[in-house]
């Protein structure tokens, strides 16, 4: 999935469930994309961390966050 693919299923997901905070919409949106997305961006994040292990649920929506949140830009 590119970012862009990512920031489209974030803002369709926060669309859906407008009461939850950033967290809670990226954890929704790796739970949907199952297990092998879960792996895909845990696997994207521990490499941009520089680690070789991690979690990979908590792993996988910190992923979600860092794309959504440097593509969204700086704060106002």
């Amino acid at each position: 999935m590119t970012d862009e693919e990512l920031i489209v299923e974030f803002a369709l997901t926060r669309l859906d469930n407008p009461g939850l905070d950033l967290e809670e919409i990226a954890a929704l949106v790796v739970r949907r994309m199952g297990p092998e997305g879960e792996v895909e961006f845990a696997s994207r994040n521990l490499a941009v961390r520089g680690e070789l292990r991690g979690a990979v649920f908590p792993s996988a929506v910190e992923q979600v966050l860092r794309v959504v949140l440097t593509l969204r830009g700086p704060a106002d």
